[in-house]
């Protein structure tokens, strides 16, 4: 039998531990270590999906998803006794917006973002952040609902859940419309104003956000139908618990301390207030500590 000096024991014990962590790049790190030692959190949004996550005129990040997420980073600082955390913004695609998170170029994802559970294979989400659903904008002149847009052409964002759920109400219907994929809301906006397409599918909220852009918003309207639910989260790393732990509770914070109604006035309006589901949704995700 070998018989081994203690202390050469200890030394190759602790040697190995040395190796592990070279191997896995110290993985024990968290999305939390990194934000505390930058002193900056990294906020992935869009620039072109008004009202949530959008470039205002002056070339700012703006919207409701990076206003909250804003508040988000400075409830994090406060977690983490920090004086502050500055924010750092990645601009985005529908297309590469979960690659973002998935490559660590990011820590969190401040977008309109539909909480799936196969996107949830890819990375994690937090609390709800707002419900929506989608639906129809259409000429005033133009088809009613969707039955009537058979044979015709439908506008609708590439890549995107919204995009699925047309696909879907089409098929379940038996409605043979032609699907127009476009790249931003602009162009499809473009596009129905110009008679291109008969109608422009997109998330409600969007739709009355994009009308005010219209060459024509008095000609345009949004049809009655709701054809799906959509319940919108910030994305953050997948495995990450400590991290989704901490952005939960700064939701939870933000929900209960009633900071929700002034990040939803900013961007939609004084008059405006949030519906009965909405509120509803803010009441059961602040959770208690």
């Amino acid at each position: 039998m070998l018989i081994m000096n203690p202390a050469k024991s200890i030394w190759l014990v602790q040697a190995s531990v040395v190796a592990l962590l070279v191997v896995t790049g110290g993985a024990s790190a968290g999305t939390l270590d990194h934000i505390e030692q930058e002193k900056a959190i990294r906020i992935a949004y869009r620039e072109d999906a008004p009202p949530f996550s959008y470039k205002d005129k002056i070339g700012e990040p703006a919207g409701f998803m990076v206003d909250l997420c804003r508040a988000v980073a400075k409830k994090l600082a406060e977690q983490r006794s920090l004086p502050a955390l500055s924010v750092a913004y990645v601009p985005v695609t529908a297309r590469d917006r979960f690659e973002a998170i998935t490559q660590q170029k990011a820590d969190l994802l401040c977008e309109p973002t539909s909480a799936t559970l196969s996107r949830r294979e890819v990375v994690d989400f937090s609390l709800p952040t707002f419900l929506d659903g989608a639906s129809l904008m259409v000429r005033a002149d133009g088809p009613k609902d969707l039955r009537e847009l058979a044979g015709k052409q439908i506008g609708v964002l590439a890549g995107t859940t919204t995009e699925e759920s047309l696909r879907n109400s089409l098929k379940d219907t038996g409605i043979n419309g032609e699907i127009v994929a476009v790249k931003t809301h602009g162009e499809g906006l473009a596009m129905l104003d110009d008679g291109k397409i008969s109608a422009y599918f997109g998330d409600r909220s969007i739709l009355l956000f994009l009308v005010k852009d219209s060459k024509a918003p008095e000609k345009l309207r949004l049809a009655d139908d709701y054809l799906s639910v959509e319940p919108y989260a910030l994305a953050l790393p997948r495995g990450d618990s400590d991290f989704r732990l901490a952005v939960d509770r700064a939701l939870s914070h933000i929900y209960r301390s009633g900071e929700i109604g002034p990040i939803f006035e900013r961007t939609f309006g004084g008059k405006a207030k949030p519906s009965q589901i909405l509120q509803s949704l803010y009441l059961i995700s602040g959770l208690p500590d």
